[in-house]
């Protein structure tokens, strides 16, 4: 199988995005606060590493950010670098 026959689940009880493979679990953490939506944590165990699930977490996140009309404060570094490199996920960030 590859990662792209696994299927990123919100998990809003445990405020966070995952993918889990096998007995591995990767997750974007967040915590919403009013209209913003704050990504707090990305981690991808070793096992998993070097393929691509932290920026599918941070996209999957973003995404639904906008779909919500959230606006995000990514004090998760991983996901605010993913910005830095994605023009197109600029206009989510918090003014302020």
């Amino acid at each position: 199988m590859t990662i792209s026959d696994f299927e990123i689940r919100h998990n809003p009880e445990e405020n966070r995005f995952q993918i889990e493979i096998e007995s591995h679990l990767a997750i974007l953490k967040y915590q919403l606060d009013g209209g913003t939506i704050v990504f707090t944590h990305t981690s991808v165990p070793d096992e998993l590493g070097g393929r691509g699930l932290g920026s599918k977490l941070a996209r999957t996140g973003l995404d639904y950010a906008r779909t919500q009309g959230l606006s995000v404060h990514p004090l998760c570094s991983f996901v605010a670098a993913y910005i830095d490199k994605k023009p197109e996920y600029q206009d989510l960030l918090k003014s302020g």
